[in-house]
């Protein structure tokens, strides 16, 4: 088993860089000295049971909460405290477990929307580029709110490719959707990968880890209990003990 990441340095120069995270809620720390980096098109896995500091660790990185120790570097510039808005502008994407978008839009307008702050001009070339990737051309026209559950992960993983992100956090963005459209997204993180972006990924659906990710981080009571290929993750008595809820 690899060397846990928060006991490794992080690399200055890549994609994203996280060292010594620290989050407390009250007398709850739910992200405890949490280290790991990236390199570009690289694709992470962080998995754990609930509860194990995942999603917090997310907002620590995207800038919907502000860490009370530690750094994130994101292409070699520290972004610690930026505002969410500013990290996402400097080339970090994000997708969550309930997709966000907007209900009384188009699936097109919703695509130009999200490439306000971008390429405007370059929009709707990128939006039929995105209808393409994500198989969701047939429902160009539809409201959001007309889209199946599935449909609109898509669409909000159209958003987040409107933007051209270095780096994006994708939250869950196979949970309950059809074998389909899990297929449609397998392809176009790897068509994405393969175009230099770097994919930080929380799941639960342990067949698409093993497929898609590189590495995997196991978080465990806010910290980083095991790092390693899937094959060694599998093995890991310290993560067969979280799961299974046995540790002491």
């Amino acid at each position: 088993m690899s060397m846990p990441a928060t006991d490794r340095d992080t690399r200055t120069d890549s994609s994203l860089a996280v060292e010594r995270l620290v989050k407390r809620f009250g007398g709850i720390t739910a992200v405890n000295g949490v280290s790991f980096s990236l390199a570009r098109a690289e694709i992470l896995g962080i998995i754990g049971p609930n509860g194990s500091g995942k999603s917090t660790l997310f907002n620590l990185i995207a800038g919907a909460e502000p860490p009370d120790a530690g750094t994130v570097r994101l292409a070699g510039r520290d972004v610690t405290r930026w505002p969410a808005w500013r990290i996402a502008r400097g080339g970090l994407g994000r997708t969550f477990q309930i997709p966000s978008l907007f209900d009384n839009m188009s699936v097109w307008d919703n695509l130009l929307a999200a490439a306000v702050e971008a390429d405007w001009q370059g929009a709707p070339e990128r939006a039929e580029e995105a209808l393409e990737l994500l198989r969701i051309g047939e429902v160009r026209d539809n409201l959001a709110s007309e889209l199946s559950g599935g449909q609109q992960k898509l669409l909000e993983f159209g958003r987040v490719y409107m933007r051209a992100p270095k780096v994006v956090l994708l939250d869950e963005v196979t949970a309950g959707v059809h074998p389909n459209i899990r297929k449609i997204i397998l392809g176009a993180l790897r068509r994405l990968k393969g175009a230099g972006v770097t994919f930080l990924i929380i799941e639960h659906d342990m067949e698409m880890v093993r497929e898609i990710c590189e590495r995997i981080l196991v978080m465990d009571f806010g910290e980083v209990v095991a790092e390693g290929p899937f094959a060694e993750i599998a093995r890991d008595k310290d993560v067969q003990q979280a799961y299974l809820g046995r540790r002491t």
